[in-house]
């Protein structure tokens, strides 16, 4: 990679943002048990069940900021909003929506870090939230009608993985970094095959069911508005745990067909997953104010571009503007989640930053757990948040490379690091 500037990128430093709690639904596979899910009630379920489960009364939350991708409903316009309405806020309290792809999740934090240290608010309430099997099939050229023989509808979820300005899908970019990386298939099915063990480890010793709310049929009920709320199917009582992670040897992955014509397969790429995440980003006032004590202190955060062929590296000069901001050495970092996109994207990230793999990624990645685009960064930050606090260590940095040729990455601190 080419020598970046100390202080490439857009980001930011805080002293005064604090992740209090935050909680995520079950990541569901695709056309699975969430598929008829509007994200906009799987941001709302989990918005409230972050407020409750942090003890905060909607009434103190100042701002409401919401990311996801794709317009699964159509009242998406109306998504932010209406997660803050249904989960109780004030209605004089602001949403507005965060679009980054893949690191939606980490801007959402990032804003609301923002927020809480330069907007007048003590407390934001930050979802992030996808339904990637109801992206629609849709048409964009029809609006004065069809000419003969070009009525057009196409899968939207197949088509937003081409980036036409560099000719080259998404998997396309991972099979870009393998070849200059010099990374095998063997190595990128055993990188996969961690990701899964690693993933049930956590899921039985009960380290991801700490962070997940199950998902019933529920209906949510605001005053004076229609209810809306979540139906499954009638077969399905409730959704507890990720339903993608499962036993997967080598063995299992070395079969499976390549996707893109080279190293990556369906079984060594992120999972195709339902989903939302939420976290309440504070400040100190509050904090004392209450009592509380936090989950994690958000210490800084950075944006920065890369070449759109290699989007997947984004992660590698994303951490290193961000080590560049802090003053602080990679070996300062105790845990690191890199988001998953695919398995050579993520090898890649380590060999350029010579990382030390015992650091990455220890309760698995998406390979194993699933990618709802604009989730995954809230679920990356809470679950490295709380894998700070159960091993006792003090920082933790989550990382995501993003579609069209972009990095960003979020320093964290466990505020009970050193404490007796």
């Amino acid at each position: 990679m080419t020598q970046q500037p100390a202080h490439a990128g857009v980001g930011a430093a805080w002293t005064d943002a604090w992740l209090l709690d935050g909680v995520r639904t079950p990541f569901a596979d695709y056309t699975g048990p969430l598929a008829g899910v509007s994200p906009i009630d799987l941001g709302i379920k989990v918005a409230r069940a972050a407020l409750e489960r942090a003890q905060v009364p909607p009434a103190e939350v100042g701002t409401v900021i919401a990311g996801n991708m794709a317009q699964a409903s159509f009242d998406a316009y109306m998504l932010p909003r209406h997660i803050g309405l249904y989960s109780g806020v004030p209605i004089e309290v602001p949403a507005h929506l965060v679009q980054r792809v893949c690191g939606t999740g980490i801007e959402v934090l990032m804003q609301g870090a923002d927020a809480v240290t330069g907007r007048g608010v003590d407390m934001a309430l930050c979802v992030g939230t996808e339904s990637m099997s109801r992206n629609p099939v849709a048409a964009y050229t029809h609006r004065n009608g069809f000419r003969m023989g070009q009525v057009e509808f196409k899968d939207f979820l197949w088509e937003a993985l081409l980036d036409p300005a560099a000719d080259v899908t998404m998997g396309g970019t991972a099979e870009n970094l393998a070849r200059r990386y010099q990374i095998a298939r063997p190595d990128v099915d055993a990188f996969a095959a961690r990701s899964f063990d690693r993933a049930l480890a956590a899921q039985a010793s009960g380290f991801l069911d700490g962070e997940i709310v199950p998902v019933t049929t529920e209906t949510f009920e605001l005053e004076g508005y229609k209810p809306r709320g979540i139906r499954l199917d009638r077969k399905v009582d409730a959704v507890r745990a990720d339903t993608h992670v499962r036993p997967s040897p080598v063995e299992a992955l070395a079969r499976i067909r390549p996707a893109f014509g080279g190293v990556q397969t369906g079984g060594n790429s992120s999972a195709v997953v339902d989903g939302a995440a939420a976290g309440l980003v504070c400040s100190s006032a509050y904090l004392q104010r209450t009592g509380r004590e936090p989950l994690a202190r958000i210490v800084a955060g950075v944006a920065i571009g890369c070449a759109p062929e290699v989007m997947g590296i984004g992660p590698a000069p994303a951490i290193r503007a961000l080590l560049a901001r802090t003053g602080l050495s990679l070996d300062a970092v105790d845990r690191i989640e890199i988001n998953e996109a695919f398995g050579a994207q993520v090898m890649a990230c380590a060999r350029e930053l010579g990382l030390d793999e015992d650091k990455l990624n220890v309760n698995g990645g998406a390979i194993a757990i699933g990618h709802p685009l604009a989730a995954t960064g809230i679920r990356l930050a809470l679950t490295l948040a709380r894998e700070l606090r159960r091993a006792g260590l003090r920082r933790g940095i989550a990382s995501a490379c993003i579609g069209g040729g972009q990095g960003i990455a979020l320093l964290i601190e466990n505020p009970a690091y050193g404490a007796a």
